[in-house]
């Protein structure tokens, strides 16, 4: 399966706040990109709020929110950088099914047919 993540970062204006908006699937093995941007992020306007938000995700895994969670907690303990907010769905998205190829073992889909574009005559 094909588990990509996408990071958009919302910046206020007035640098009250600060948002990451996750797309794309979260899981165990792609979370640790984040904590690198949550840094970078907070480096920008230190004193504004950070919101990582999960809630655009496709997919997330459970496993990977707790190691983000995890490694975000540990960074803003060491006293450098003010406290991330996670916020995420209630249920957790799962992957969504890959769309089939035709060609390859899929149902035939219908044809598609277009007429070519004429010219209007000139009058």
């Amino acid at each position: 399966m094909d588990h990509k993540i996408s990071v958009l970062l919302q910046i206020d204006l007035h640098g009250a706040y600060l948002r990451l908006v996750i797309t794309g699937c979260l899981t165990e093995a792609n979370q640790h990109v984040l904590p690198p941007l949550v840094t970078w992020a907070r480096a920008l306007i230190p004193q504004a709020t950070l919101t990582v938000d999960l809630t655009c995700a496709d997919h997330l895994e459970a496993s990977g929110i707790d190691l983000l969670r995890w490694a975000l907690d540990h960074d803003t303990a060491s006293g450098r950088t003010g406290p991330v907010e996670i916020i995420r769905p209630a249920a957790l998205p799962e992957h969504p099914q890959a769309m089939p190829v035709p060609g390859r073992n899929s149902v035939p889909s219908a044809r598609i047919t277009a007429e070519p574009l004429t010219r209007p005559k000139n009058r």
